[in-house]
């Protein structure tokens, strides 16, 4: 199995992380742990030589993990640090895979740059009943304001403050916080929504 290029005093991976700069990429996906248990994610932030995401669970430090990312596909790596909202990894790669990394990193860093959303690959629908109810994991509830809904996800308004990261239910549908914007919030659904149910009448 191919490895990423050691410190040679210490012998430890994490340098890697440090070579290369790290851009403010925001891509949602899944990834996998040595349990083989998978869970969605998205990216805050990524490098040739690593990437920090948001994540519901885990890992613990050295382990292999297997990312699916939008528009990047496949990453693997191993976990070197978490954070309060996610985990940061190496990412293992040969030479010439990395080049195609960056430059592909590089057109999406400056297709965000240009300010479009973090999802357009699923037809986002205005719900005909904006109104709708979040219940967080302690059993609270607030009333919210759904501004769009996709396959993948919701954007919505609150007043309420979240954190990244929180797992919430819109409504009936388990979610995950996953982006604060002007005027709102971005919420990854854990399964997409059936594609025949996407409508203006849908309620979550």
């Amino acid at each position: 199995m191919l490895t990423a290029p050691q410190n040679p005093k210490t012998g430890s991976v994490p340098v890697e992380r440090r070579r290369h700069q790290r851009m403010k990429v925001v891509l949602l996906g899944r990834y996998m742990l040595p349990n083989r248990m998978e869970y969605p994610c998205q990216t805050t932030d990524i490098s040739p030589g690593g990437l920090h995401m948001v994540a519901p669970v885990k890992p613990m430090v050295g382990d292999r993990v297997i990312v699916y990312l939008e528009h990047l596909g496949r990453i693997e790596g191993t976990a070197v640090r978490t954070t309060p909202a996610g985990f940061a990894m190496t990412i293992t790669a040969t030479s010439r895979k990395r080049e195609k990394f960056t430059a592909q990193l590089t057109w999406l860093a400056n297709r965000d740059e240009l300010g479009l959303p973090e999802d357009r690959r699923h037809e986002r629908i205005v719900p005909r009943n904006p109104r709708c109810i979040i219940t967080l994991e302690d059993g609270s509830e607030h009333a919210i304001r759904l501004i769009d809904i996709s396959l993948s996800g919701a954007a919505f308004a609150s007043d309420h403050q979240f954190e990244m990261g929180t797992s919430v239910r819109l409504g009936g549908t388990a979610a995950m916080i996953v982006r604060r914007f002007d005027g709102g919030y971005a919420a990854q659904f854990r399964m997409p929504l059936s594609a025949d149910a996407l409508d203006e009448n849908l309620e979550l």
